[in-house]
């Protein structure tokens, strides 16, 4: 596959709505690697730091310094001592950037529509009411609805923060995506299977 055959797919989305799942049914259909949990591991090992510290602060935004106290580790990139949130958002972003201009991705999440905005792809937006989310989340983990809602407003809040913080956007605006779905209406698979449908019709998916 050559460069200008990739395909790109960054798709944000509500907590319970189902966005990993859908990506993961989108790459089955299309023989593309997810990248969710994977860059963690990735901008871990180009860094220096350990996984352990880079999952303490995914998708999180703060406005400190992060002293390096716990046997963490070091880079030879950043100060020896201490990483803002700048410095992670940095490094997280040249790992999106490197594997979108090697082969065909999907990336969960992070910002990627905002890191990659300068490119070809296919931005995607996965909501759900959130009663059903609601339902999703609480059978899922086997907690309450009440729990389960107290997850989702806790997670929503972080996500947003994250986003807002590091873009100067608005997360969720749907004119900042190609596509907004509603992965009740279709569930997993028929929401991917629309997704591709669209992403093709567009020229965004080959």
């Amino acid at each position: 596959m050559t460069h200008m055959e990739t395909t790109i797919i960054n798709l944000g989305r509500q907590f319970g709505a189902g966005g990993l799942q859908i990506a993961n049914a989108i790459g089955a259909k299309l023989g593309i690697p997810v990248y969710d949990k994977e860059l963690i591991a990735k901008a871990a090992e180009r860094s220096g730091f350990s996984r352990e510290f880079f999952e303490r602060r995914d998708e999180k935004k703060g406005f400190h310094l992060f002293q390096n106290i716990l046997g963490i580790g070091r880079t030879t990139s950043l100060p020896q001592n201490f990483i803002n949130d700048d410095d992670l958002f940095k490094i997280q972003s040249e790992v999106i950037s490197e594997i979108a201009e090697k082969e065909s991705a999907i990336f969960v999440g992070r910002a990627a529509n905002y890191i990659l905005r300068e490119k070809k792809c296919l931005d995607v937006f996965i909501c759900a009411p959130k009663a059903d989310r609601i339902k999703r989340v609480s059978e899922r983990l086997g907690i309450s609805p009440s729990d389960a809602e107290a997850m989702i407003d806790k997670k929503e809040r972080v996500r947003e923060d994250f986003y807002n913080f590091f873009t100067f956007g608005e997360w969720g605006k749907a004119s900042d995506y190609d596509l907004c779905v509603n992965s009740s209406l279709l569930g997993i698979e028929g929401s991917a299977q629309f997704i591709i449908d669209y992403g093709r019709s567009a020229g965004l998916i080959k």
